[in-house]
C-alpha cells in the first residue's frame, strides 16, 4: 500500500468519533504547549527565533511569522513530555502537525478547514511513523511527522489532494536524521526536533504550490538508504481513522513512569508522616528507559521513575510542574528520590503487561491501567480537566474557558496563546 493513498480518503476530514478525537487531541496539544511555553527556555526560544522569523503572531514574549510560530509550538508541546501518542507509529504523529492548525485557528482560519487539516496530517504522519522503524541511537521526533507538517500545511494553503500528495513527497526526499544523544547527555535540544519538522513541512507545501514536485517512491527510497528497509512498508488501509487510536497522558513525563506516579497519588492519602522508605516494583521496560537517578535536568527528570514518585507524593501529581528548576532544586524531593528503591516485577515483565506497586513505609498501591491505556481512553471530561491543570497558568480562567470553547466548539479562536 502507498503512503499517497491517504490523502484522498482523509482529505475531507474526519467525521463523528473521530471528529471528536481530533478536537481532543487538538485541546489536549494546546494544553501541553501552552505549559511549555512558561518554561525559560522556550521563552527564549520564540524571541531568538523573531530575528529570523518576525511577524504577527504573538508567542512567548515575540511577535513570530507563522511558520516560526508553528515551530516554537512544536518544541513547547513536547517540553514536558505530556503531549499524545500513537503506539503503531512508536511516536507522537500530532506533534509538529497540531501547532500548524493552532496557529491558522488563531489567524481566523475557518474551524472546518483547520480541522480537516490537522486530522489530514495526522493520517499521513501516522502511517509514515507505521513504516518508518528508526534504528538503535535515532530519536523518533522530528523526523516521519515532517510529512503529515506537509500535508496540514499544504492543506490549510488550500491545496488540492494532488497538491498535498505533491508536498508530501517533497517531504519525503528530505526526511531528517535525528539522534537519541541528547536525552542520553540530559540536554534539551531534542525538543527543538518537532520545529524543525514544523518547518520543513511549511516549505514543502510551500515548494508544491509553487509547481516543486519529487517522485512518489523517495519515501520508499529514504527507508532503504537510511534505515536499510529493502521490505515494502506494511500501513494501516486508508479510510481508518488512526486518530482514533491516539492515546493522552494523564500526566507529564514519560509513560513509563505514569503507572507509579498514580499508584503513589492515589497512596498519599493514607500516608502520616514524612515517608522513612520507599519501593517501585514494575516492568524491566520501565526501568531500563526510566532508570534515570538524580536527575539534574528537567529531560532527564521526565524519563525518571523515581523522580516521578517522588513529584506525585510532594506535589499530588505530576505534571509541568514536577520539571520545572523550582522542583529541581528542592530539597525535599531531592530527598525523596534518594529515598526511593527500584525493583522488577518479574511477573509483570513476563506476561508484557504494564503497571506499578509503590510501597511506602508498609503500605502499598498497584495501578494496573491508566487513562489513555487500550480500553481507557481519555473521555472529553478528563481530556478538559487536563487542559484546565495545564492552560490557567497561562491563560488565566477566562482564556482557558475560551480555548476550550474555541476547539470543542468552534467559537473564535482569538487569544490563544496570550500568555499571561
Amino acid at each position: 500500500m502507498s503512503l499517497f493513498e491517504t490523502i484522498p480518503a482523509a482529505f475531507d476530514g474526519p467525521r463523528g468519533a473521530a471528529a471528536a478525537k481530533a478536537r481532543l487531541l487538538l485541546l489536549d496539544s494546546l494544553g501541553c504547549a501552552l505549559a511549555g511555553l512558561r518554561h525559560p527556555r522556550v521563552a527564549a526560544f520564540a524571541q531568538a527565533m523573531q530575528a529570523g522569523f518576525p511577524g504577527g503572531v504573538a508567542l512567548g514574549g515575540a511577535r513570530l511569522a507563522p511558520a516560526a510560530a508553528a515551530a516554537v509550538l512544536s518544541a513547547a508541546t513536547c517540553w514536558d513530555e505530556a503531549n499524545e501518542g500513537l503506539a503503531r507509529a512508536h511516536g507522537r504523529p500530532a506533534l509538529p502537525v497540531a501547532p500548524l492548525a493552532l496557529v491558522a485557528r488563531a489567524q481566523g482560519a475557518d474551524p472546518a478547514l483547520a480541522l480537516a487539516a490537522f486530522a489530514l496530517g495526522y493520517e499521513v504522519a501516522a502511517r509514515a511513523g507505521e513504516a518508518w522503524r528508526i534504528k538503535p541511537g535515532m530519536h523518533v521526533d522530528g523526523s516521519w511527522h515532517s510529512l503529515g507538517a506537509a500535508a496540514a500545511a499544504a492543506r490549510l494553503i488550500g491545496l488540492d489532494a494532488a497538491g498535498v500528495a505533491r508536498a508530501v513527497r517533497l517531504a519525503a526526499c528530505q526526511i531528517p536524521f535525528a539522534m537519541y544523544a541528547p536525552i542520553a547527555a540530559g540536554m534539551d535540544g531534542r525538543n527543538s526536533y518537532p520545529a524543525h519538522a514544523a518547518l520543513l513541512g511549511q516549505m514543502a507545501a510551500a515548494a508544491a504550490m509553487a509547481g516543486m514536485d519529487a517522485p512518489e517512491q523517495g519515501f520508499a527510497e529514504a527507508r532503504r538508504i537510511a534505515l536499510g528497509h529493502d521490505a515494502p512498508a506494511v500501513m494501516a488501509p486508508p479510510g481508518i481513522w488512526l486518530l482514533e487510536e491516539a492515546y493522552q497522558k494523564p500526566f507529564a513525563g514519560v509513560r513509563h513512569a505514569h503507572y507509579a506516579a498514580a499508584a503513589a497519588i492515589a497512596l498519599r492519602p493514607r500516608l502520616t508522616g514524612p515517608p522513612r522508605r520507599i519501593t517501585v516494583a514494575t516492568y524491566a521496560e520501565a526501568l531500563r528507559y526510566a532508570g534515570n537517578r538524580a536527575p539534574i535536568a528537567a529531560i532527564s527528570a521526565q524519563f525518571s521513575l523515581s523522580w516521578a514518585v517522588a513529584a506525585a507524593l510532594t506535589q499530588g501529581d505530576l505534571g509541568p510542574a514536577a520539571y520545572t528548576e523550582a522542583a529541581l532544586a528542592d530539597p525535599t524531593l531531592r530527598a525523596l528520590e534518594a529515598m526511593v528503591e527500584l525493583r522488577e516485577d518479574a511477573a509483570m515483565t513476563e506476561s508484557g503487561t504494564r503497571g506499578a506497586t509503590v510501597t511506602v513505609d508498609g503500605q502499598s498501591e498497584t495501578v494496573h491501567h491508566i487513562t489513555g491505556d487500550p480500553g481507557h481512553p481519555m473521555t472529553e471530561a478528563e481530556t478538559i480537566a487536563k487542559f484546565t491543570r495545564f492552560a490557567t497558568p497561562a491563560l488565566g480562567e477566562a482564556g482557558t474557558a475560551r480555548a476550550i470553547a474555541a476547539l470543542l466548539a468552534d467559537a473564535p479562536a482569538e487569544g490563544l496563546f496570550d500568555v499571561r
